[in-house]
């Protein structure tokens, strides 16, 4: 059974960012997380995380779209 939960380290080494760069996109509620457990350690429901990362690519397709010299 796959995990429905993951931790921010995770997040940052699926992502290939720091711990850091993780916490601020939970924090900034770009990347919807919930606080667990007595430390309130952070966890990323895995379907958020694939649901980030089709934003990501949807910005970047946008981006790279209107970035492209007109005819």
């Amino acid at each position: 059974m796959s995990k429905r939960f993951i931790p921010l380290a995770e997040v940052s080494e699926i992502l290939d960012i720091s711990s850091a760069q993780a916490y601020a996109l939970v924090r900034s509620g770009d990347l919807p997380a919930i606080k667990v457990g007595g430390r309130g350690q952070w966890r990323v429901e895995v379907t958020e995380l694939e649901a980030y990362i089709a934003r990501m690519y949807a910005q970047t397709r946008d981006f790279v779209r209107t970035q492209q010299p007109a005819d």
